[in-house]
């Protein structure tokens, strides 16, 4: 009886740490549902959706560190950027001023062209982190010889204008890959 009640503790032992070590958070994530090429996300609970020829991930190497830019723009003049620093691949960032050393950024922008007079044309700009609390995270789930793959959600806020807050909401990115 001694033994049985031994392996049912070891069974119950190895099922948990099977399970728990097997999360999709440790690596990234699921990758979301953006079709190839393109970034979407909900902004305010409206629908963003770029185009393929002004979406990209590039990823730079310098002697001391790795990071990975996200543009991706949209036809009405809407544009999303994405940048870590220490970029180590698969794996959740986040979006905090609380770390000087490391601050990750994003932003969302919205451009208003005026084609009467172009030059009175304006953009708004959100940024984040805004402050020095976690406002939001962006999740890589793979990396490829082509593409990035990834999630994110964010909260951004018009530092020089109004001061007023986007929420950045239902994020996912299937980019084609640029090294430099």
């Amino acid at each position: 009886m001694k033994k049985l009640n031994l392996f049912l503790l070891l069974l119950v032992t190895m099922s948990l740490v099977t399970f728990s070590s097997c999360s999709s958070s440790d690596d990234g994530g699921d990758g979301g549902n953006a079709p190839s090429g393109l970034l979407i996300a909900k902004v305010d609970g409206e629908s963003f959706k770029s185009f393929e020829l002004s979406s990209s991930a590039t990823i730079t190497n310098t002697a001391s560190t790795k990071s990975l830019l996200i543009i991706a723009t949209n036809s009405d003049g809407n544009a999303f950027s994405m940048t870590i620093f220490g970029y180590e691949g698969a794996g959740t960032y986040e979006f905090t001023g609380a770390n000087l050393a490391i601050t990750n950024v994003a932003s969302y922008s919205e451009t208003d062209v005026n084609l009467s007079n172009p030059t009175a044309s304006t953009t708004e700009l959100w940024q984040a982190p805004y402050d020095d609390t976690l406002v939001g995270t962006i999740s890589i789930s793979e990396e490829t010889d082509t593409n990035v793959i990834g999630t994110f959600s964010f909260k951004a806020k018009n530092v020089n204008g109004d001061g007023s807050i986007k929420n950045i909401t239902e994020g996912s990115f299937n980019l084609k890959k640029q090294t430099t």
